[in-house]
């Protein structure tokens, strides 16, 4: 679409740019307007919406589990996790008598492991203050561990059919365009949060949620909207102005910071491997790893190694020949593992910098959860032993 020369430029849209992010536009929608867009948009929904496995139940727990896997992760890549998970974990009273390291063993490779702690914690929680029930009030689903007001509205809508809003990444990208949001979303979550409370269809919020987040999923997407199929797209203020490519209005990022590791295989002479297990909290908290850790500017890798082993687990090791330099993102930083052969030679080993450490075959590793990252010094140790 080119604009037509006589559309109002950006800067012209009826926005005043010095008002409180939390209140309501120069732009607006009469009711009238706003019942067709909630009619226009379940009628899209109904023909288009995703045939996704936990649509297929209104138990509380398995849509709760869904909610908490799909912050920040794909629905493709969940899927497979999810089924795993019910497989093993039917019930909420399964998940509270389970051990951290079956849960965490469980959710291996879907990252942001603190989901998976926060999730066991509210299962013991709700065991014991709820009798085992997911709780159906907003405040008490609010108290759980690692829900916040977007996960309790999707669970309290899918379960419960309660008209409680969200606001995940999709509905916010949606809304900015929608309304031609002049700031990062970032800078007007209570604005986009009055809105997303407006605009629900309170007769069917569990369907108004599920097709608000499949239009973001599936049209409304931040590159290339496909803004013909939108059932929006008469109402949409980006696509008036012409203004798709440009919104939401994105900050810029950082650089993200870099971190070189040296990273230890210790061995002893009966064949077997040091791994310890990361303190609760943190990123990778209660996770199994290979002993190790950042290199100092000037050190060396194999300096460093001998070094963070000896703070760490206060033993000493021989650093012997490289094993693998792997290369991983995070959300907020990268990090450059440069792995070692090494070998044990004294002192009993001391959890200093962990809670627990353990001698493993490598027969035996696949029983501990490992970060993502350390699952290829395993591949890489196995296919040395070939």
């Amino acid at each position: 679409m080119v604009r037509a020369k006589d559309s109002p430029s950006y800067d012209q849209l009826p926005w005043d740019r010095h008002r409180s992010s939390s209140a309501l536009p120069g732009v607006d929608f009469t009711p009238a307007q706003i019942l067709d867009l909630q009619q226009a948009l379940l009628h899209w929904y109904r023909q288009h919406g995703r045939s996704l496995p936990w649509r297929e139940t209104s138990d509380p727990y398995a849509i709760w589990v869904s909610e908490i896997m799909l912050q920040q992760t794909q629905v493709q890549t969940v899927i497979p996790y999810y089924q795993r998970w019910l497989a093993a974990l039917p019930t909420i009273a399964t998940v509270a008598a389970a051990e951290q390291q079956q849960v965490l063993k469980l959710w291996q490779g879907l990252g942001y492991y603190s989901r998976a702690r926060n999730l066991h914690q509210a299962a013991q929680l709700i065991q014991q203050e709820f009798a085992g029930q997911f709780p159906s009030q907003l405040e008490d689903v609010l108290k759980l561990p690692g829900i916040g007001r977007t996960t309790a509205g999707g669970i309290l809508s899918s379960a419960f059919a309660q008209p409680v809003a969200i606001l995940d990444g999709n509905v916010k990208r949606v809304l900015a365009r929608l309304l031609a949001l002049p700031v990062p979303p970032r800078k007007a979550e209570g604005f986009l949060w009055q809105w997303s409370d407006r605009l629900l269809d309170l007769t069917q919020p569990r369907e108004f949620n599920q097709a608000l987040m499949d239009l973001g999923a599936t049209v409304c997407v931040p590159k290339k909207p496909d803004c013909p199929l939108c059932p929006w797209s008469n109402h949409c203020r980006a696509l008036q102005f012409n203004l798709q490519a440009e919104l939401p209005v994105t900050e810029t990022a950082a650089p993200l910071p870099h971190k070189s590791i040296g990273v230890a295989v210790i061995w002893n002479d009966r064949g077997e491997i040091l791994i310890d297990r990361r303190p609760q909290k943190g990123l990778l908290g209660g996770l199994w790893e290979f002993p190790g850790g950042k290199i100092e500017p000037g050190e060396t890798v194999m300096d460093c190694i001998q070094r963070e082993i000896r703070e760490e687990l206060a033993i000493e090791i021989e650093v012997g020949e490289p094993l693998i330099t792997i290369d991983h993102a995070y959300t907020h930083f990268k990090v450059t593992l440069n792995v070692h052969h090494c070998r044990y030679l004294s002192g009993e080993p001391q959890p200093l910098g962990c809670d627990e450490v353990r001698w493993v075959t490598l027969e035996e590793i696949d029983q501990y959860p490992f970060p993502k990252a350390n699952e290829q010094i395993i591949a890489a140790l196995r296919k040395n032993q070939k």
